[in-house]
């Protein structure tokens, strides 16, 4: 019988250069995003806080001259919404300048830590309208805005969590003050925190 031998499969060698410039890119594109996830978002606006603080004084005033709750509602609603406004706008401006995308990482990082204490925030406030505890809408509004405040601004300057503990201090003192004080202590919180705030973060840290 003859022998089997047996054959081996040699793999064929390739003398095909490494690429140097795709390495590169792939590096690169590594610290990049090592960078970014690194980075504190900064866009939180300083001028915006200080327009929102300014409605927010003038809406205490209108909301003080409301006889009824429903107005009394209405006028913040409308407040939140216009803060809203004005606050995504000032961002967004403030993210071109600073040449930091809303669509970034840290800014990723700093709207998903931000929006579920507002998205707790609206669902209470129908719980408490629809069981006529309105005089608990102040402080919780203030204490889950201060909240949100402070659970974004792990992402950003140091002066924005900061921010967001007064106002979470300012909701704690409003369930020991009477029902009479609410729209004193909503200007004082979304009006003059906003605008004291408003003017370290322009200040410091490009408008």
């Amino acid at each position: 019988m003859a022998k089997l031998q047996t054959i081996r499969k040699e793999k064929p060698e390739t003398n095909e250069p490494l690429s140097i410039s795709g390495r590169a890119m792939d590096n690169l594109q590594f610290i990049r995003e090592t960078m970014e996830r690194s980075t504190h978002f900064t866009a939180v606006p300083g001028y915006g806080g200080i327009f929102m603080g300014l409605t927010a004084i003038a809406a205490s005033i209108i909301a003080n001259q409301q006889v009824h709750v429903k107005d009394w509602l209405t006028v913040w609603f409308i407040e939140a919404i216009l803060a809203f406004a004005i606050g995504l706008f000032a961002m967004w401006q403030k993210s071109k300048i600073a040449n930091m995308p809303l669509n970034s990482a840290p800014a990723k990082k700093f709207a998903m830590s931000f929006l579920p204490p507002l998205i707790c925030g609206v669902v209470l406030t129908f719980g408490l309208w629809r069981f006529g505890y309105f005089e608990a809408m102040v402080p919780m509004w203030l204490l889950l805005y201060g909240a949100a405040v402070v659970s974004g601004g792990a992402f950003s300057v140091r002066v924005v969590p900061i921010m967001g503990w007064c106002f979470m201090a300012l909701g704690a003192i409003a369930f020991l003050l009477p029902t009479g004080y609410g729209n004193l202590i909503m200007g004082l919180g979304f009006g003059v925190l906003h605008i004291v705030f408003g003017l370290i973060i322009a200040r410091r840290f490009g408008g």
